[in-house]
C-alpha cells in the first residue's frame, strides 16, 4: 500500500480570515491616490497594483500567502517554473530536472550563469541553503519539502532524495516560497537552515534574489514598492518601479476606472461586468473549488449517511444556476480538481441535475422529510461569491426535490473548529491548492484530511481507496492524467463530496498594460507586464 501524508495542509479559509483582517479603512482612502507615471519609455514608467492583501513576510522562507506569492516571484527566482498561465506543465527555471523512474530522486543542474542582484555568481551552495532553511524553520511553507531531503552532489548540481514517491515535487519547486537566496548575504543578516535564523527582518528591507526585482520598501499594511534588477540575467521586466497597494474590491473597481491604478486583482464578477470599455477583464476560472459535504459518520447524521441520500442530493442540486448567480469567469467544478491542473476531469464528467431521478433515490433512502442542517462560514467571500448567497440558493434547489434543509451559518472562525472535526451536517466548503498537482486533491478520499471531515474514514470505500493509492505512485503525465480522472469520476459517483463551483478570477487593467495572464500560485507575474 502506498503511504499518503495526512498532513493538515494550509487551510483556504484560514487564508481568508488573514486576507480581510489585513485591510483597513486608511489604506481604502490612500488607494484612490494616483501611483501612476506616465513616460514615454515604458520601461522607467511606475506600475501601480491594486490588492487586498494577506501578506505577512516577503522572506520565501516564512511567506505562504497570495500576495506574498505574488511578490516573491518578482523577487526570486525558482528552479522550476511555469509558463505563463499554464501550472499543468513545469518547464525549467534556474535548473534543469532528471527525475528517477519511482518519483523519489530529482536531480537538478543550474542551466547557465545566474546572478544574484549584488552581482554575485549563484551556485549550488545557494541552493542547497535556500531549501534546508525553509525546511528548518519550520514556517508555513516548510510542508512543502516534508520528508526531502537535499544535497549538493557538485558546484552546479543538487539532488533531492524522498523516501515514498512524491511526483508532485517538480510542481512544488515552482513555488516562489522556494525562492533561491545569496547565501552569503543572508548568512551575513541572522541566517541559518534552523530556528535560529533572524534574517526575517533583513528579507523584509533587502531582497536577497536573482529576480527580475528588488525590494524597494515593504510596508505589510499598505503598500510594496519594487525597482528593476539591474544584474538579473534575463530580459528586462516592462516597468522599472512597481507599487503594489493594499485596497478592498470595491475601491479597487473605481481605481483602475479612474485611472490611480494600472492593475486590479480583486474584483467579483459582478464588479467586473461593470467596467466601462478603457478597461481590459481578465476572465478565468480560479483554482479555488466550492464543494459541499455530506457526513458520513451514522452518529453525526443517519442521513446524510445513507448512500441513497447522497446520490439525491448530488442529482437535486441545479449547477448551472449556481454558476449564473455567480458572475464573470466562474465554471461548474467537474470533479475536486480545478480544470487548469493535470488530473482535471473534464467538463463531460461533471454532475448535471435529475430531479425525477433525485426523487426515486430520497425515496429508496427512506427520507422522510426531516430537517438536515447545512453549516457554512458566514463571513467568506471567496471571488466576490458570499457563502450565504450560495448556501441560499442550494437551500431552495434542494426544496425542490423534497429535501429540508435548514441553514446554520456561523463566523468562520467558529465553524473552522466544526469543520476539522468533522462534525457538521452538511458543510458548504472550498479547497484552494497548497501546490498545483493532483497529489494535493488526495486529502478527499477515506481516511485522508478533508475525508475525515466528512466522516469517512480508512477503509470505508476501498475501492476509491485503491483508486488513490494507484494515482499516488506517479508515472508519466498520460498515467497520472488518466488514473486521477478515474479516480474523480468514482469520487463523483460515490464519494460523499459535491462539486459546486471553480470562482471565476477577474483582473482589470488599463489597456495600455500588456501580459496580464492569471497564474493559480502566483496570481500574476509582475516582470511580464509591460506598457503597449
Amino acid at each position: 500500500m502506498v503511504v499518503r501524508s495526512t498532513r493538515t495542509p494550509r487551510s483556504a479559509p484560514t487564508r481568508v480570515v488573514i486576507a480581510a483582517a489585513a485591510v483597513s479603512l486608511a489604506l481604502l482612502v490612500a488607494g484612490c491616490s494616483s501611483g501612476r507615471v506616465d513616460t514615454a519609455d515604458g520601461s522607467s514608467a511606475t506600475l501601480t497594483i491594486n490588492k487586498a492583501f494577506d501578506l505577512k513576510t516577503a522572506d520565501p522562507g516564512r511567506m505562504y500567502e497570495p500576495t506574498g506569492q505574488m511578490v516573491d516571484k518578482a523577487l526570486y527566482e525558482t528552479l522550476l517554473t511555469f509558463e505563463g498561465g499554464d501550472v499543468s506543465q513545469v518547464v525549467d527555471g534556474l535548473a534543469s530536472l532528471e527525475q528517477s523512474d519511482d518519483a523519489k530522486t530529482f536531480t537538478l543542474t543550474l542551466n547557465g550563469e545566474h546572478t544574484f542582484s549584488d552581482g554575485t555568481a549563484m551556485t549550488a551552495d545557494d541552493v542547497v541553503f535556500s531549501l534546508q532553511r525553509v525546511i528548518g524553520l519550520k514556517g508555513n511553507p516548510s510542508f512543502l519539502l516534508d520528508g526531502v531531503t537535499v544535497t549538493k552532489k557538485d558546484d552546479t548540481t543538487v539532488v533531492l532524495t524522498t523516501e515514498n514517491p512524491t511526483p508532485a515535487l517538480p510542481a512544488i519547486l515552482a513555488n516562489p516560497a522556494l525562492g533561491i537566496l545569496n547565501s552569503k548575504v543572508v548568512k551575513e543578516n541572522g541566517g541559518t537552515t534552523d530556528e535560529t535564523d533572524t534574517a526575517e527582518t533583513f528579507l523584509n528591507t533587502t531582497s536577497a534574489g536573482s529576480g527580475p526585482y528588488v525590494l524597494d520598501t515593504l510596508d505589510l499594511a499598505s503598500q510594496v514598492v519594487l525597482t528593476a534588477n539591474e544584474n538579473y540575467d534575463g530580459d528586462a521586466p516592462g516597468y522599472g518601479r512597481v507599487v503594489i497597494q493594499n485596497v478592498e474590491g470595491a475601491t479597487q473597481k473605481i481605481n483602475v476606472e479612474g485611472g490611480s491604478a494600472d492593475v486590479a486583482l480583486d474584483l467579483s464578477g459582478t464588479q467586473a461586468e461593470a467596467l466601462g470599455d478603457s478597461v481590459a477583464v481578465t476572465s478565468d476560472p480560479s483554482a479555488n473549488v466550492i464543494f459541499l459535504l455530506l457526513n458520513q459518520n451514522p452518529s453525526v447524521s443517519a442521513i446524510t449517511s445513507n448512500p441513497d441520500f447522497v446520490k439525491a442530493v448530488k442529482e437535486a442540486v441545479d449547477y448551472d444556476d449556481l454558476v449564473s448567480i455567480a458572475g464573470n469567469g466562474t465554471a461548474q467544478a467537474s470533479g475536486v480538481i480545478p480544470s487548469m491542473l493535470l488530473g482535471a476531469l473534464p467538463e463531460s464528467g461533471a454532475l448535471t441535475q435529475d430531479l425525477d431521478a433525485a426523487k426515486a433515490d430520497l425515496a429508496k433512502s427512506g427520507y422522510a422529510g426531516e430537517s438536515v442542517t447545512l453549516n457554512f462560514p458566514s463571513d467568506i467571500s471567496l471571488n466576490g461569491i458570499d457563502f450565504p448567497t450560495i448556501a441560499q440558493r442550494i437551500q431552495s434547489q434542494l426544496k425542490d426535490a423534497g429535501i429540508t434543509v435548514e441553514l446554520a451559518p456561523a463566523p468562520v472562525a467558529t465553524e473552522l473548529d466544526a469543520y476539522r472535526n468533522g462534525t457538521e451536517t452538511m458543510g458548504l466548503w472550498y479547497w484552494g491548492p497548497d501546490y498545483p498537482d493532483p497529489s494535493d486533491y488526495l486529502v478527499f478520499t477515506p481516511g485522508d484530511v478533508v475525508g475525515l471531515r466528512s466522516g469517512w474514514t480508512d477503509g470505508a470505500a476501498p475501492a476509491i481507496s485503491a483508486l488513490a493509492d494507484a494515482a499516488a505512485t506517479g508515472g508519466s503525465d498520460d498515467e497520472r492524467q488518466a488514473r486521477f480522472e478515474e479516480l474523480q469520476t468514482a469520487l463523483n459517483a460515490d464519494g460523499p463530496f459535491i462539486p459546486l463551483l471553480q470562482p471565476g478570477n477577474n483582473i482589470a487593467a488599463a489597456k495600455d498594460v500588456s501580459g496580464v495572464v492569471y497564474n493559480a500560485v502566483w496570481t500574476i507575474d509582475i516582470a511580464a507586464l509591460a506598457a503597449q
